[in-house]
């Protein structure tokens, strides 16, 4: 394995496609260096934090969008795991093989695409770096560039259109939510605060007098209509009940019919009389 001309080769496809951004060029050479770090034997095993750091992409999605680009365009082959105990696996491919001539009987320009639709290479094409160094071998000249990057083009768009679509449900949903909450919410403080109508038909049909619904309106709009001063109220019929059944307490001597009347003596009681 030739790294020199390994990465000759990938640069050489990079400068002719259009697809291709910064982050997917750091994120491979990252994915290079734990390569060559394994002998450049496939398939490796990543870690996606370990990957992050060295290639300096600090955003997730950014990191899975750009693995899924790089395998849907035919640089690396991406086998997730779906397991936090047991890492991904990814196998590059030997881009060193494209820079050998090719026999004269065989030098005709191709105007073929220069990657296999996403598709076709992921259900019927076999992972291996011999299969497609004999896929990728021609490289096409400048006046074709646009022909060969055509498709990749479609892929990346139709990959990011699908993200946007998948934000904008979300962020639809978390809406529709946020609208709820604010409706029950409202509806809430509606039924918290009623009106001194309400209160005095209330304390009517439970025989009080109107009186104690003002004073009950009154106090409870003083301190916003919370309950110990903290709490919202939630069920303002309750309080009032409450009201009513602590109000005799309240009243004075002179206010409650049935209490009996003090003792009251003179200086000439006459003792003998009896009580």
């Amino acid at each position: 394995m030739n790294y020199i001309k390994h990465l000759t080769g990938f640069f050489e496809k990079v400068v002719l496609d259009k697809a291709l951004n910064p982050t997917h060029v750091s994120l491979y050479m990252a994915l290079f260096q734990f390569w060559n770090c394994n002998r450049f034997k496939n398939p490796i095993s990543i870690n996606r934090d370990e990957v992050m750091r060295i290639s300096k992409i600090s955003s997730k999605a950014t990191y899975h969008k750009c693995l899924k680009n790089l395998h849907s365009l035919g640089y690396i082959n991406y086998e997730p795991s779906y397991n936090p105990f047991k890492g991904s696996h990814v196998i590059l491919f030997n881009f060193s093989e494209d820079l050998k001539p090719a026999p004269k009987s065989e030098r005709k320009i191709k105007k073929e695409p220069l990657i296999e639709p996403v598709s076709e290479q992921a259900l019927n094409k076999s992972c291996t770096s011999d299969e497609t160094g004999s896929e990728q071998a021609v490289v096409p000249s400048i006046n074709y560039i646009n022909n060969t990057n055509s498709s990749n083009d479609k892929n990346v768009a139709n990959l990011n259109e699908q993200a946007k679509n998948f934000e904008d449900e979300n962020n639809i949903q978390l809406k529709n939510q946020n609208s709820k909450e604010e409706k029950s919410s409202a509806k809430k403080e509606e039924k918290i605060q009623p009106t001194i109508d309400e209160i005095k038909t209330y304390f009517q049909e439970n025989n009080f007098p109107e009186q104690e619904a003002q004073k009950f309106f009154n106090y409870f709009s003083s301190v916003g209509w919370l309950v110990g001063g903290k709490t919202p109220m939630i069920n303002w019929q309750a309080a009032a009940q409450n009201w009513m059944i602590n109000a005799p307490k309240f009243i004075s001597n002179a206010e409650q019919p049935n209490r009996a009347k003090q003792l009251s003596t003179t200086t000439d009681k006459d003792y003998s009389e009896p009580l």
